[in-house]
């Protein structure tokens, strides 16, 4: 591809591992400035060391979201990093699911404050900055459980869904000020946590991989950079009329638009 993103300053959280990683390797590839966030420092470290020899810009802040001052500091080290910011893309958060009796108040608050408060958080402090140089692009990364939500699935799907009508809204509420913000739904995607999952049960993680991919329209598990690609788009001049959006990147699972 080639976006054209030179001179623009993008954050990435969540972006130690996975689609995180793809879509910050996406954006410096594209020309960005980088600034990935996460709460663990040795990943974090090679990542960004990874997109420098890739000849990308990148800083990286070792942070948790769902913390207030840590999302203070993200957003300040990308504006004195790199003197403006862009682009934000709220990726951080984990599958949290179980069955609705087992969630605590606790599981809850918590699942709350890393997916929904850190993106209320980061958004809010990202757009001044946005504004003052007549534009942003903010891409939310949600699930397609929050469009369909299946039994067992919460507090993940409810708090994703939260992130859909959130998105939503403030794509009416900053249209004025040319700040475009949209959600991708993802669906299953390789990712650690499922390698995890693998190793711990001695299984081949490819075949893991293909057994849940039997049921996708697709036939197969997406790849992280498959989702990098359309987020890049997303924060893009080429999704310049691109608002108030989700985008379902599922392989076809999903049963709604």
């Amino acid at each position: 591809m080639n976006l054209h993103l030179d001179g623009k300053v993008a954050i990435v959280t969540g972006g130690s591992q996975g689609i995180g990683r793809a879509t910050a390797a996406t954006l410096a590839a594209e020309g960005a400035s980088v600034v990935i966030a996460a709460r663990g420092r040795e990943r974090l470290e090679e990542v960004a060391g990874a997109i420098r020899a890739a000849g990308g810009k990148v800083a990286h802040v070792v942070a948790d979201v769902s913390q207030a001052a840590d999302c203070e500091r993200i957003v300040a080290a990308a504006v004195r990093e790199f003197g403006r910011l862009d682009i934000l893309i709220n990726n951080a958060g984990t599958s949290a699911t179980g069955e609705f009796q087992s969630v605590t108040d606790a599981a809850w608050q918590a699942d709350f404050d890393l997916k929904l408060f850190g993106a209320i958080r980061l958004a809010r402090l990202a757009i001044p900055h946005m504004q003052k140089q007549g534009g942003g692009r903010i891409v939310n990364l949600t699930n397609i459980g929050a469009k369909q939500p299946r039994a067992k699935s919460m507090p993940t799907t409810v708090t994703r869904a939260a992130g859909l009508a959130f998105t939503k809204a403030l794509s009416k509420e900053f249209a004025p000020h040319n700040i475009l913000v949209n959600t991708v739904c993802i669906g299953l995607i390789r990712a650690g946590q499922h390698e995890s999952k693998a190793a711990k049960a001695g299984k081949d993680v490819e075949e893991v991989y293909a057994g849940m991919g039997r049921d996708i329209p697709l036939g197969r598990v997406g790849r992280a950079e498959e989702v990098a690609n359309v987020i890049a788009f997303l924060a893009s001049e080429a999704a310049s009329y691109v608002t108030g959006t989700s985008i379902n990147l599922d392989g076809g699972t999903s049963g709604v638009l």
